[in-house]
């Protein structure tokens, strides 16, 4: 089946198979091995990316879903070099230990903030909820969202 997908700001047309999920297709067919593959069933959210703007989780997403569609992956939120506010944050509040689950800790917190601009911890911890880290017991991860939110507000 033919697709054309809009991957951080770039236009790509692909013959792919009808069954290939999203984050199989960025990671095989684009080779973009930022979003991973954790549980494969939309438990942990490390395959989260933004499809038009929302949050999905990749692996439970068709590649054929996101035809005509705009994703954004972790590695298109840095521009010109220099990391998204949200990506610095993480990096200042140790926002991530293994980093496994970052880049879709950093995608959700992208979608928090677009929907709460100011958001309090609750906010933030509620819009977490599909994601998983099993190392940081997230404190710095609402941390890292916080001076985020306080970046992006400057």
């Amino acid at each position: 089946m033919n697709v054309t997908i809009t991957v951080n700001g770039k236009t790509y047309t692909h013959d792919i198979e009808p069954r290939i999920s999203l984050v199989q297709y960025l990671r095989e067919t684009l080779d973009l091995t930022g979003t991973h593959i954790g549980c494969d069933t939309s438990g942990c959210g490390a395959c989260t990316v933004s499809v038009n703007g929302e949050a999905v989780k990749s692996c439970t997403m068709l590649a054929v879903q996101a035809d005509g569609c705009e994703v954004t992956t972790i590695e298109g939120m840095a521009q010109n070099g220099e990391m998204h506010p949200i990506q610095a944050a993480f990096k200042e509040k140790h926002g991530l230990q293994c980093g496994f689950c970052t880049p879709g800790m950093v995608m959700v917190a992208a979608d928090i903030l677009k929907n709460h601009p100011n958001p309090s911890e609750e906010e933030i911890r509620h819009g977490l909820k599909g994601n998983f880290c099993r190392c940081t017991g997230y404190h710095n991860i609402v941390k890292s969202i916080q001076l985020a939110a306080e970046t992006l507000n400057e």
